[in-house]
């Protein structure tokens, strides 16, 4: 007998609407518990199984918190800014804004079919007037303290998609969306400086519970590195060449120099003979981005002609300029030591530069480690350590450098030359940006007749005269508007902060709002956000703190990445593949409970693992066997064996829900069927405590047998049972009993009894006297529980 999932899906999901039973409500008497999902993208193509695997696992834990008396924030909303609406309105002349707003209807109708426990009542959209007017807000509290600034910087700029990307919007030289090639020219962006933030966001990685890959990817991302500034000089010209190394104790082994190709000096070091040759590799550079410069294997390189001039002893050092260095890390040149440098040694040995050995060792070249210095003139003998405070203090005395910290970490680009995002509140008056005033916000998103930037790449909104001419309300000074938009990443840098108080029409969220609600308890979506939208929350997070606009300055407590499904062939889903699995077309055939109970049951959260078409018949099989449970006979009382299955398993399923462990939850449970069906009539009350472990999994199922057991309310309200510690207590265990390791019998025993009680019983079966017959027992390892080991002789 199978329930008939269509029906009792729909009676559900519309009974708890009705009844708002998943609203958030602040009440300081209570704990609260924050669970929020990475909001999705609204494609067109809708929801994916992928999906899936991410939001089950917060539904779960919202719902098994609410059960353990928590006050549950549980929203959704769309990341609905972005470059696919755009381009779809460029093939298509359809407006981003209703091809965005069609899907977003679809992805909540998927939503809802799946039985999430969302408050819908906060529902956002990074696109609509009501919430950009804050993020523009909030950009303006970044202007006001300096952190937004506009530079002339190199821009990864793709002439196909006619807008500058961000670095990871780049893959293999090209766009990730579409796949078009990509140059670097310099261009005005936009930049927050988020540089300014880098001690305090490697600080903060000490104080969340996130998953040491996330950490360090932050931590690698930053890149904090601890040196001395040196200024070479340059032979009869008042310039100093900069750079920053980690090992100024090795300047004595300094045989050649680097630029990036783009640094200021190029043109200062080249020589006439070396002009053309120098002028190519420039042009050549500037065709590559900045991804590709970082991968490639082989060194490329051209020397200029010139020479610098080591501070310290005079020699004469010829530079060169090469791609692999980049100008906007560090000074965008670098003192090469190809001893002890590996990629100096290869730039040197492809090139037949000199290399000079100044740290003693028996190992060949380049030799990366610790020593002695020799030919270092008065730094010979010393260590590392010793060096390098000796060769800073030198170089400070001589005004040609000093210690400094620095990190790899650079500005936030925050321009976009398109037109499907914010625009930006600021206003050009007599060339000098200033921001409007916030009772002029939002700054709403003109119509436009082309969305595609003009051939020099100025912006689409450049086009809109009755948007570019500004007269200030206030003053009647005249400007001009900013002309670009913001990233995508600016929304999702702040909605979690929109959830706790999403319809203030006053101020992007009271105080009091996200004081209680703050910061995110759990937080679940993909690792490859981690350099990108993790980062940038942090950072904003921290500038509101300063701002004295929220409490705390680490919004998410708890990350959590989850794994991917897999097509039914081990290979990631795409169409291309044939491989997708649509999750509307599952949950028709299976019922949603039996789609999410399956997701979560492939294999620990955390992991990847494949689609199976079998495997989610089997989770549906388990249902119908718990929906049978419920037509047959009840016992009065519950046996004994039961009652301690049951208590077991209530901690057990507990448990695992705290730790994500879905899948062990759920296996707890089949176990606690099978012993429900070995008893032939199991008792009502057992039963409507496996329909509430069973809720936060399947819970049209549970809301369903709950009401036919004669619960009251919604089970996904009801409070989580209780297990009584002295039932989850064997009161006898079997336990092996070894002769020097080998198992010769099981002994049935109390898990507290004494060593002397186990030995007793142990030497009272056969097999053991005989494995002990004119032996005698050097040792005896007793676990209690576990093991009994008599060795002998």
């Amino acid at each position: 007998m199978s329930y008939t999932h269509n029906e009792i899906d729909k009676k559900w999901q519309e009974a708890w609407q009705k009844a708002g039973c998943f609203r958030a409500v602040e009440d300081p008497s209570k704990p609260k518990y924050y669970a929020l999902d990475m909001f999705p993208y609204p494609s067109g193509a809708g929801l994916h199984v992928g999906h899936l695997a991410s939001y089950t696992p917060t539904d779960i834990v919202a719902r098994f918190k609410r059960a353990k008396g928590f006050q549950v924030l549980h929203p959704m909303g769309y990341d609905a800014f972005g470059l696919p609406a755009e381009q779809y309105a460029i093939q298509t002349g359809i407006h981003p804004a209703e091809t965005t707003r069609t899907a977003i209807e679809n992805f909540r109708r998927q939503l809802t079919s799946f039985g999430y426990s969302f408050d819908w009542g906060r529902e956002i959209s990074t696109c609509e007037p009501e919430y950009y007017r804050w993020t523009q807000f909030i950009f303006l509290k970044l202007f006001e303290r300096g952190l937004a600034y506009q530079k002339e910087v190199p821009v990864n700029w793709c002439p196909a998609l006619r807008t500058v990307l961000a670095n990871e919007e780049v893959v293999d030289g090209k766009s990730e969306r579409g796949g078009h090639p990509v140059v670097r020219v310099p261009m005005k962006q936009w930049m927050l400086k988020i540089t300014d933030y880098a001690e305090r966001l490697l600080e903060g990685l000490e104080r969340i519970d996130w998953p040491e890959r996330a950490k360090e990817g932050q931590r690698h991302w930053i890149g904090k590195s601890i040196g001395a500034r040196v200024e070479f000089t340059i032979h009869d010209r008042a310039e100093k060449l900069e750079v920053f190394t980690t090992r100024p104790d090795t300047i004595y082994g300094v045989t050649f120099m680097v630029l990036a190709p783009e640094h200021p000096l190029v043109a200062t070091f080249t020589s006439a003979a070396q002009k053309t040759a120098v002028e190519n590799y420039v042009q050549n550079s500037a065709r590559k981005s900045e991804v590709e410069r970082k991968a490639a294997t082989s060194k490329t390189g051209v020397w200029t002609g010139g020479f610098a001039l080591n501070p310290l002893n005079g020699v004469q050092i010829p530079v060169w300029i090469a791609d692999y260095v980049l100008m906007d890390y560090g000074t965008g040149a670098i003192m090469a030591v190809p001893g002890h440098d590996t990629r100096d040694f290869e730039f040197a040995t492809q090139f037949k530069l000199p290399v000079l050995r100044v740290i003693k060792s028996d190992q060949d070249l380049p030799f990366e480690g610790e020593g002695q210095l020799m030919n270092s003139s008065d730094l010979n003998g010393l260590s590392k350590t010793e060096a390098i405070a000796k060769i800073t203090a030198q170089l400070e005395a001589k005004g040609l450098g000093q210690s400094q910290v620095q990190y790899k970490l650079r500005d936030w680009l925050f321009s976009r030359q398109r037109y499907w995002g914010e625009p930006f509140p600021i206003v050009h008056i007599n060339g000098v940006p200033r921001g409007v005033d916030p009772s002029e916000l939002p700054v709403l998103l003109p119509q436009v007749a082309d969305y595609e930037p003009t051939e020099k790449g100025e912006p689409p909104l450049a086009r809109v005269k009755a948007f570019v001419n500004y007269t200030d309300p206030r003053t009647g000074e005249t400007g001009r508007r900013d002309t670009d938009t913001m990233p995508g990443s600016a929304g999702s840098s702040w909605y979690f902060l929109r959830y706790t108080d999403p319809h203030n029409r006053q101020e992007p969220f009271a105080f009091a709002a996200q004081k209680y609600w703050m910061p995110v308890d759990l937080y679940v979506g993909g690792s490859e956000h981690t350099v990108g939208h993790l980062l940038y929350a942090r950072f904003w997070q921290k500038v509101l703190f300063d701002a004295g606009l929220v409490t705390h300055d680490e919004p998410i407590l708890k990350l959590a990445h989850q794994g991917t499904v897999m097509g039914p062939d081990g290979q990631r889903m795409s169409k291309s593949r044939g491989n997708v699995v649509n999750p509307d077309d599952v949950r028709t055939e299976y019922g949603a409970d039996a789609t999410r109970m399956y997701v979560s049951f492939l294999g620990p959260f955390d992991k990847d693992k494949p689609w199976s078409t079998t495997g989610i018949a089997g989770v549906r099989r388990f249902l119908d066997r718990v929906w049978r449970l419920g037509a047959s006979d009840f016992a009065t009382e519950i046996p004994d064996s039961l009652d301690r299955m049951l208590h077991k398993t209530i901690k057990k399923v507990g448990d695992d829900y705290e730790a994500l462990s879905f899948n062990t939850a759920i296996s707890a449970m089949m176990i606690l069927v099978n012993e429900m069906y070995s008893v032939k009539a199991p008792s009502k009350a057992a039963l409507k405590t496996l329909t509430q472990l069973l809720a936060p999994l399947a819970p049209h199922l549970a809301e369903e047998m709950w009401q036919q057991l004669g619960g009251e309310d919604f089970v996904s309200l009801a409070p989580w049972p209780s297990y009584d510690p002295a039932r989850i207590t064997d009161d006898v265990i079997s336990m092996g009993v070894q002769i020097n390791g080998k198992t010769r019998a099981t002994i049935e025993l109390s898990p507290t009894a004494s060593e002397s009680d186990a030995l007793s019983l142990a030497q009272a079966q056969n097999s053991v006297k005989n494995a002990l017959d004119g032996k005698t027992v050097v040792k005896v390892i007793y676990k209690p529980s576990k093991i009994l080991n008599i060795i002998v002789k």
